[in-house]
């Protein structure tokens, strides 16, 4: 059995990758939250959603044509590393009161993401 596909009723217009990035890091951050509350499955379906996404930033951080400042760079690929060990304590004891790390984490980098569009 294959998971729903979600709707996104707010996704940005395409065109702009941080501003996207930014967006995809708040909406992992309110399901986290929301999450919090919701069954074990439930609770991990969201965390795997979340670290799905940063695999596709470690990825993409990992790519020799990366264009991320190496010192940013590295400093990501490092938080990366974090969310991975992290999250894999998530999955494996469930307690719902650790989940505000990665949220935390999401909301700074996408303030980050969003602090670096107003400045252009």
């Amino acid at each position: 059995m294959t998971a729903p596909v979600k709707q996104y009723q707010r996704a940005p217009d395409a065109g702009n990758p941080a501003r996207t990035e930014a967006w995809a890091l708040l909406e992992a951050a309110r399901e986290l939250n929301q999450a919090k509350t919701l069954p074990l499955d439930e609770r991990r379906a969201a965390l795997r959603r979340n670290w799905r996404l940063w695999t596709i930033f470690q990825a993409s951080l990992l790519d020799p044509e990366c264009q991320v400042p190496s010192e940013v760079r590295s400093n990501l690929i490092g938080l990366s590393n974090f969310i991975d060990r992290h999250t894999a304590e998530l999955l494996a004891d469930g307690d719902p009161a650790k989940i505000d790390t990665l949220i935390n984490i999401n909301r700074q980098i996408s303030e980050g993401l969003l602090q670096g569009q107003r400045s252009v």
